[in-house]
């Protein structure tokens, strides 16, 4: 389901006939264009889809008498449709406007292509009919990489985050992102309205990031690439020093990878932030310092062996 009014605004559309219905039944970023069912061919109608009319719907429609375009309206508006865009700036006829107004069903309009609209309105409903949830997290983009950072309360996000963004990188959200899973192996994050753009620091307070570093210094949405997870240092516990196992964690079954980073005094966080970034940017390209390390040693000793 989709807020009527949401979708109107999200899409910049105008209303030629306004209903009193709050949400669209759409369950899924699919459109239809009726020129079949127009034309009396209702065989495989996705009626359940957002019917769109472009220059040959429209083109068909006006080319018939006024009875005939009456009769074809009738039988197409006698489906449980969930809305109507014209496209192309096309004015809507009376007759649709006037079965649209019986049925309480929304007509909408944009001045946009067919193709161009449909194209926007599958990017917008994929956004918006897709599975959301909330975690407690700082997310930034660094170098182009969208980094998760994660970790008990108190152990340093936010400032971590704060020192990269005095570096030149950008903040998408702090405290709580809302994240989204766009399809099978991809999430974005991004900050709730209310509080976007600002970040939490203990002993100062609230401070508004876009307003003290600049435009350029936040993000509105990210893809998350990589999770980084904060936590106290434990001398007890063995920290990974090699590299060469790839670690996972599963965000609304998207695995993404993720890197444990130990927290304790003097230790630069937002440095080794900036250089996993780099590591994961420079794996995606085919190249892993520890295995290369490993190769290498492996030479050696390959090469000792056969003295």
């Amino acid at each position: 389901m989709v807020v009527i009014t949401d979708f109107i605004k999200g899409l910049n559309l105008n209303v030629f006939s306004p209903s009193t219905r709050e949400k669209l039944d759409i369950d899924a970023a699919e459109f239809n264009r009726p020129g079949l069912e127009l034309s009396g061919y209702y065989e495989h109608f996705g009626l359940k889809r957002p019917q769109i009319i472009g220059n040959a719907e429209m083109g068909y429609l006006m080319g018939l008498s006024k009875q005939d375009r009456i009769r074809t309206l009738e039988r197409f508006f006698s489906f449980d449709i969930p809305v109507i865009v014209v496209c192309r700036g096309h004015q809507p006829p009376q007759e649709m406007l006037d079965l649209a107004k019986a049925k309480d069903l929304p007509i909408l309009g944009t001045t946009m292509s067919t193709t161009g609209f449909i194209v926007q309105a599958i990017n917008y409903l994929g956004r918006v009919l897709a599975p959301h949830m909330s975690m407690h997290a700082v997310l930034v983009d660094v170098y182009g990489v969208g980094v998760l950072i994660t970790g008990d309360s108190g152990v340093g996000k936010s400032e971590a985050a704060l020192e990269l963004i005095k570096r030149g990188h950008q903040l998408v959200a702090d405290d709580v992102v809302d994240i989204c899973r766009v399809n099978e192996t991809r999430l974005t994050g991004e900050a709730p309205e209310t509080i976007r753009f600002f970040m939490e620091i203990r002993g100062i307070g609230i401070i508004d990031i876009r307003q003290m570093y600049g435009i350029g210094s936040v993000l509105m949405s990210k893809s998350i690439d990589m999770e980084i997870h904060l936590e106290l240092w434990n001398e007890e516990k063995e920290y990974d020093r090699l590299g060469l196992e790839e670690n996972y964690t599963t965000i609304m079954n998207v695995n993404v990878p993720c890197l444990t980073l130990p927290v304790k005094p003097g230790r630069n966080l937002a440095i080794i932030i900036e250089v996993a970034a780099r590591n994961l940017s420079l794996k995606r390209m085919g190249y892993s310092a520890a295995r290369e390390l490993d190769k290498r040693l492996n030479s050696m000793m390959n090469f000792s062996a056969g003295e």
